[in-house]
C-alpha cells in the first residue's frame, strides 16, 4: 500500500500595505485549514523598511507552519501606476523569501482562483470567502478578505502542487 505524502501549502495574497497569508494542508482532495492572517506593514514607514518587514514577518510564518509548497497570486492590471509598483516590489520580496527557504512556488492568476473555488471566473469576494468556509469547514469567514484570498490561492494550487514534487 501507498503512503500518501502530506503536503502544507502556504498561500499568498500580495500587497504592500497588507499581505494575505493562508496554510493548509492535506493531499489529493482533501485539504484542511492549519492557520492565516495578514501582514501590515507601517504607512509611516519608507519603502525599504516596509519591504524587509513583510521578509520578516514572511520568515516567522514559514519558521512556525513549516510549509512543503507556496502558491503566490500572480498581479492583475492596476490603474494606479504608484501601487501597482508597491505591489509588484513586495511580490519580489516575497517570491525572493519563498526561493530562499527552498519552497517550490505556483503561480496562479485571480481568473484561475475564482474559477477554482466558486466556479465563476468573475465572482466577488464575499462569494470566494463563503467558499473557503465551506471547503476548508471553518466555523465562520475569515475576517481578512487578505487571508481568505490567500487560503483561495493555497487552495487552487493544491492539484499543480502534485505535479512538482
Amino acid at each position: 500500500m501507498q503512503k500518501k505524502t502530506i503536503q502544507r501549502i502556504l498561500g499568498i495574497d500580495p500587497g504592500y500595505g497588507r499581505i494575505g497569508w493562508g496554510v493548509i494542508e492535506g493531499g489529493g482532495n482533501t485539504w484542511k485549514h492549519v492557520a492565516h492572517g495578514c501582514i501590515e506593514t507601517d504607512k509611516a514607514l519608507p519603502l525599504v523598511p516596509r519591504l524587509a518587514s513583510i521578509q520578516t514577518y514572511l520568515q516567522d510564518v514559514m519558521a512556525q507552519y513549516n510549509p512543503t509548497h507556496s502558491a503566490v497570486e500572480e498581479l492583475f492590471f492596476y490603474k494606479n501606476v504608484t501601487t501597482g509598483i508597491g505591489v509588484a516590489q513586495a511580490r519580489g520580496v516575497i517570491l525572493l523569501s519563498l526561493h530562499l527557504y527552498n519552497l517550490p512556488i505556483v503561480e496562479v492568476t485571480p481568473l484561475q482562483v475564482k474559477q477554482a473555488i466558486t466556479g465563476y471566473g468573475r465572482a466577488q469576494k464575499g462569494q470566494v470567502q463563503q467558499m473557503i468556509k465551506m471547503l476548508l469547514c471553518l466555523p465562520k469567514k475569515p475576517l481578512q478578505d487578505d487571508a481568505a484570498d490567500a487560503l483561495a490561492v493555497a487552495l487552487t494550487a493544491s492539484p499543480m502542487i502534485r505535479m512538482i514534487r
